[in-house]
């Protein structure tokens, strides 16, 4: 069994670096759980513990509705929190005009129900996590600190691929490993 999540891999440019280390910085003195820069990801379907013949399910469903999809790109851009700033608890950086991540979400989700998979009820809110808030003193730094880049361009994101990640909860950090790649080829 595999603790296993679909997404895209987001290679950091110097300027999404650049703010993900001011706002690390900004809010040093509160407990947020960092994500390392090399895991920054797109997570599309969050599948938790699997067993190996789903994962294979899950990778022929994935090379189904990646190929023919294209390639495509989407921006990066302005940073928030999830649930709010009274109750704070991932801070984010948003996606901007995401109609193409939006139905690439779609098509992966009506595959993994059609495979047998259960899938989330909630809306898609399609962004990139940053860090996991464990516990906020000052609730008005954080509100200037991420209100500083709220409508910042961070980076263009160029999507060719789909990736099936293991995630292996280790004491230092989840270390996120390729169990397949799935191209959007068009």
């Amino acid at each position: 069994m595999k603790r296993i999540f679909i997404g895209v891999k987001v290679e950091a440019t110097d300027n999404l670096l650049r703010i993900y280390s001011s706002l690390k910085s900004l809010l040093g003195m509160e407990k947020i759980k960092w994500v390392d820069p090399g895991n920054i990801h797109l997570t599309l379907a969050f599948l938790g513990d699997t067993e190996d013949d789903k994962i294979k399910a899950a990778s022929i469903m994935l090379k189904n509705v990646c190929t023919g999809f294209g390639e495509f790109s989407f921006t990066l851009k302005g940073t928030g929190v999830f649930r709010n700033f009274r109750d704070p608890r991932v801070l984010w950086i948003g996606i901007d005009q995401p109609e193409k991540v939006q139905k690439l979400y779609d098509v992966v989700n009506t595959g993994l129900k059609d495979t047998g998979f259960t899938v989330e009820s909630r809306p898609f809110s399609p962004h990139i996590t940053i860090g996991r808030i464990k516990l906020i003193r000052d609730r008005e730094n954080l509100k200037s600190s991420v209100e500083r880049y709220q409508k910042d361009f961070i980076q263009e994101v160029n999507v060719n691929e789909v990736i099936l990640f293991e995630s292996i909860l280790k004491p230092e950090g989840p270390v996120y490993r390729p169990v397949g790649r799935f191209k959007l080829n068009g």
